[in-house]
């Protein structure tokens, strides 16, 4: 079963903006921005009753960091992708990992782009922490939702990361 399954949607607000959510009787299906493609044509949704889910987020954006790691998710995608983002709900907040230091940990050293391509794929963002993952030496890096929520996410959680913005990095010659 995956997000596109889930009979529940419904529309969640969060100081990063607003959150459509999908979910069915196993879990959490997905989790989107409603800036995005995707949260627009899931935008339909109503406010979420009678879950865990409203209590859960609102608990994390007030403090509470662990508050949406008991949500039962439903994962759906490759083998590969299902390995990188169960690894994601292994970063505690306030830690981040590089996408090298993530392919050596699901045992694929040499995969780090085929692990930001998973990231990048990632159904489930806030609760499968794939903000918590940044780019070598420290950078930011990219994020789905966008560099400001990333940043948001990331001092909200308390880690510490240098950030250079890449539009004004030098340009290899």
């Amino acid at each position: 079963m995956n997000a596109h399954d889930a009979p529940n949607i419904g529309r969640l607000r969060s100081p990063i903006g607003p959150l459509t959510l999908a979910w069915n009787d196993v879990g959490l299906a997905g989790v989107y921005f409603a800036d995005s493609a995707e949260g627009q044509l899931r935008a339909r949704g109503h406010a979420i009753a009678g879950t865990a889910y409203p209590a859960a987020f609102s608990a994390y954006f007030a403090g509470e960091l662990a508050a949406l790691e008991p949500l039962p998710l439903v994962y759906a995608g490759t083998a590969f992708q299902e390995k990188v983002w169960r690894a994601l709900r292994r970063i505690r907040p306030g830690q981040t990992q590089s996408y090298a230091q993530l392919a050596k940990i699901i045992g694929h050293a040499r995969a780090s782009r085929a692990v930001g391509t998973a990231n990048g794929r990632n159904p489930l963002p806030i609760v499968v922490p794939c903000h918590r993952v940044i780019a070598a030496g420290g950078l930011l890096g990219g994020y789905g939702g966008g560099l400001e929520r990333k940043r948001w996410l990331l001092r909200h959680e308390g880690a510490l990361f240098r950030e250079i913005e890449y539009s004004t990095a030098p340009q290899a010659t």
